[in-house]
């Protein structure tokens, strides 16, 4: 039975559209008719946490996006640093389930590509 949820909840990961947030709204399967993981870096001043809710604005390229995490993302989230949010957006804001930071070895792992250019992109 675990190894049943485990592989139910791969599976479901690994079909999130992975995208930039300059991406939301433009390219195919950067909307919210599904599920994404959504690259940007947290805008400096924008990182708010109220009663076990967090909420901030991601930006990349010029483009940004609020999102909205039920709980703390943990140790090593601040402002200025390229995070990968997973969620749906529902009325342009993005409702995370799951924020993946830059230190953390899983976004380096999964996102040593697109890590140079993020980083380009933060608060200077």
């Amino acid at each position: 039975m675990i190894g049943l949820v485990i592989v139910v909840m791969f599976l479901t990961s690994s079909i999130d559209y992975y995208c930039n947030v300059d991406e939301v709204g433009v390219r195919e399967g950067c909307d919210d008719t599904r599920r994404v993981r959504v690259q940007g870096s947290v805008d400096e001043g924008s990182l708010q946490s109220r009663a076990g809710n967090t909420s901030f604005v991601m930006s990349f390229n010029g483009v940004s996006l609020p999102v909205n995490y039920e709980g703390e993302p943990g140790g090593v989230f601040q402002e200025c640093i390229p995070v990968v949010a997973h969620g749906r957006i529902v009325d342009g804001v993005l409702l995370a389930t799951r924020i993946e930071v830059k230190h953390s070895n899983e976004y380096e792992a999964e996102n040593a590509d697109r890590l140079e250019e993020a980083e380009k992109s933060a608060c200077s």
